[in-house]
Parts: C-alpha cells; sequence; structure tokens
C-alpha cells in the first residue's frame, strides 16, 4: 500500500475531491498548511509598505492506495489539480507497513 500525500492549490481542492471520488477513493483527510517551495512566496504591498509572504497557504490532501491503483490516482490528481502557473504544489508517495481499521480489526487493503 501506498501512502499519496498532495499539496495543492485551496481553490483546486473541490476538483481535485470529485475526480478522486469519481475514481473509487473512498477516504481522504486534508489539512489546511502553508509553506513555499522554489518561488520563496511573494511580495505584496500593503499601505504603502512592500512585504514578503515567505509561507503561502495550501491544502495537503492525504490518500492511502493499494499499489496496483496508486498510478492511475497519481494521474488523476495531477490533471485535476494542475493550472499550468508556478505553484501549482507537489506530490509525495510513501510505503506503508500497515494499516488497522480500529472498528473492526481489519489490516492491510481490506482496512481501506
Amino acid at each position: 500500500m501506498k501512502k499519496i500525500e498532495a499539496v495543492i492549490r485551496h481553490f483546486k481542492l473541490e476538483e481535485v475531491k470529485d475526480a478522486l471520488t469519481a475514481a473509487g477513493i473512498n477516504g481522504m483527510t486534508v489539512s489546511e498548511v502553508r509553506g513555499f517551495g522554489r518561488q520563496k512566496g511573494h511580495k505584496e504591498q500593503y499601505r504603502g509598505a512592500e512585504y514578503t509572504v515567505d509561507f503561502l497557504p495550501k491544502v495537503k490532501l492525504e490518500v492511502v492506495v493499494d499499489d496496483s491503483e496508486l498510478q492511475s490516482i497519481l494521474d488523476t490528481i495531477i490533471k485535476a489539480a494542475r493550472t499550468g502557473q508556478i505553484g501549482d504544489g507537489k506530490i509525495f508517495v510513501s510505503d506503508l507497513a500497515q494499516t488497522i481499521r480500529i472498528r473492526t480489526g481489519e489490516t492491510g487493503a481490506e482496512s481501506l
């Protein structure tokens, strides 16, 4: 099993969620996060003073999938989240050693 963590733009969340639901994903975790990548934030002006916004607001979406579904789910996220502009985000994929559904005690793919 794999854990997919996608850091995306706020306004793309509904589009990504709808695409993942259509692809058969049953559950996901969403967190509001702040960070920066290569662009190192941006400069803004407020009341005539210029200041740098270092940490940009993003959304982190976490999904756990079976190995066989990995590439199709990655493609779904990329297609739904892409705007073609700097700051579209990143996707991180990790191996999961084990998952357990607390209510039933099911493990592995059955727990998803």
